[in-house]
């Protein structure tokens, strides 16, 4: 008797557990990355001057990934991102030319997380087509607040455009589809419209995914003054200290978000992920050319010490295969549940971040598609994960217009796995050999050859999938257009800012520097 009596006891509190943890609150997730900033510039990766506290706290307070890896350019890692399937596979095989518009069939991020019961918003650089059918709104977001084309004040052939003479101070954004006039400097702004609507929509009792996508620290380089000033009175270069600045402002603006939700007590059941989405910047960062090194020096700090440029002992900038052209930092932070200060070894991909907050969010992935990520959750949770070896695939892409991509197959690709890259036909060691010196390519011809039949396969599959290559290019832009005509209707109205406290970097009036 007493045996059943415990038998019954523990079978309730088995059943109260399940109850408990199935009741658990799904959790929010902030998703944050920055357009160009790459894996070296930031103080906790061994930068020896760049000004990054914020950063650096949220890098012991998260788990990081040592070795993740996104595409070589800005529109192709958007796409593997939104919908955890590679980007020639979704049609995005440059940043303009029609190309970078995502597939319409693709199930996006966010609408994998709805049927789980997410409300989501975009901010900032969109970058995935322009025309109103690949537009944000039409992708599965609640709200949203964007500029176009890949840049504020960008325009190219085609629809690929933002509004026309926009600029980084006071700049015009289209919110929810309706163009409006803002004050301040455009990373104020976007992490400002970013926490206003996180203010609007955290007692709702739903969960939130807010996607905060940085223009910064993009070209054209220009930081809010003070900022610019500081690298300036150093001895930089203008652009080379409107790269640096923007970092430093991008650090400053990370702390004062992390300061609202910790006001909001919302950081226990908030995932906050921080990212960029290739390599470093090659004009910006004042290197020449794009292999990243040898260093140069920059300025000259207040002491007599040269400032040298620093690329993490990595070969490679932004628009190479190589592994400083698609290494960024990547932390992941959940007070209580992810341990701080974990670091994770293994290579990990940007296909791995739909499947992984699909996984968090208890979302099931549709079968709209084939998922070519996997979930991180056990290589952040688990003590001994179970992890097999894979092969990641990289093409620049960025073939001229009109160009044969069959003509560009085995140019400008690279197939990594844990230890090796293999990079147009030269294998490197990059656990031995991190900078990419050593050619070992005849010490592992089996290994050689099975990447390339690996990557051969991969290209094979992907290369009908291309589906932008023969589209002709628009003959409107679309925010060029709709701007001007809702100029002529209804006029450009003042963007509301929410009522939350900022520490603006600018309140100046217009200035005309887009440089």
């Amino acid at each position: 008797m007493k045996n059943w009596i415990k038998i019954l006891m523990f079978s309730m509190l088995c059943l109260g557990a399940t109850v408990s943890f199935s009741q658990q609150k799904k959790p929010n997730i902030i998703f944050i990355m920055t357009d160009d900033q790459g894996y070296p510039v930031v103080g906790a990766h061994g930068h020896p001057w760049i000004n990054t506290p914020n950063l650096d706290k949220m890098h012991a307070q998260s788990v990081r990934f040592d070795r993740f890896m996104m595409g070589s350019t800005c529109a192709p890692s958007r796409a593997g991102i939104m919908t955890g399937v590679h980007s020639i596979k979704n049609g995005v095989t440059h940043t303009i030319y029609e190309r970078e518009r995502l597939n319409l069939k693709a199930t996006t991020l966010s609408e994998v997380l709805k049927p789980s019961g997410y409300t989501s918003g975009y901010f900032g650089k969109w970058h995935l087509g322009d025309e109103a059918a690949y537009q944000p709104e039409n992708r599965g977001f609640d709200e949203t607040f964007i500029h176009g084309a890949g840049g504020i004040g960008q325009a190219y052939p085609g629809s690929c455009a933002d509004v026309p003479e926009n600029t980084y101070f006071n700049p015009v954004f289209k919110h929810n589809g309706t163009f409006v006039k803002t004050q301040g400097y455009c990373t104020d702004i976007l992490f400002k419209s970013t926490l206003g609507w996180i203010q609007s929509v955290k007692d709702s009792g739903k969960p939130f995914f807010a996607y905060l996508s940085t223009n910064a620290p993009h070209s054209p380089f220009v930081s809010p003054p003070e900022y610019q000033k500081h690298f300036e009175d150093l001895g930089f270069d203008s652009k080379v200290a409107g790269f640096y600045g923007m970092v430093e402002h991008i650090d400053d603006c990370m702390g004062q978000l992390f300061e609202q939700l910790e006001q909001w007590g919302l950081m226990e059941n908030t995932i906050i992920i921080f990212t960029s989405d290739n390599g470093m910047t090659t004009a910006g960062c004042g290197l020449k050319g794009n292999a990243g090194r040898p260093q140069v020096q920059l300025g000259t700090d207040k002491n007599g010490k040269p400032m040298m440029s620093y690329n993490a002992g990595m070969k490679g900038l932004k628009s190479t295969v190589d592994e400083g052209g698609v290494r960024v930092p990547f932390f992941v932070r959940w007070d209580g549940v992810i341990k701080e200060g974990k670091t994770v070894k293994t290579v990990a991909s940007y296909l791995d971040i739909l499947p992984t907050l699909a996984d968090f969010a208890g979302a099931k992935l549709p079968n709209t598609q084939a998922f070519e990520g996997r979930s991180l959750k056990p290589l952040m949770l688990d003590k001994n994960p179970k992890w097999e070896d894979r092969y990641l695939f990289q093409h620049l892409t960025r073939w001229k217009h009109k160009a044969n991509p069959d003509d560009f197959k085995w140019g400008e690709y690279s197939v990594r796995n844990q230890r090796f890259r293999l990079v147009k036909g030269v294998l490197y060691d990059m656990e031995n050999d991190p900078e990419q010196h050593i050619d070992v390519t005849a010490k592992h011809p089996e290994l050689v050859d099975s990447m390339k039949k690996a990557y051969e396969k991969f290209w094979d599959e992907a290369r009908p999938l291309m589906i932008n290559e023969e589209v002709p290019l628009a003959e409107e832009k679309p925010f060029h257009v709709d701007y001007k005509a809702q100029m002529l209707s209804k006029g450009i109205p003042d963007w509301k800012a929410p009522n939350i406290k900022w520490k603006e970097s600018y309140t100046g009036g217009p200035t005309g520097l887009n440089k």
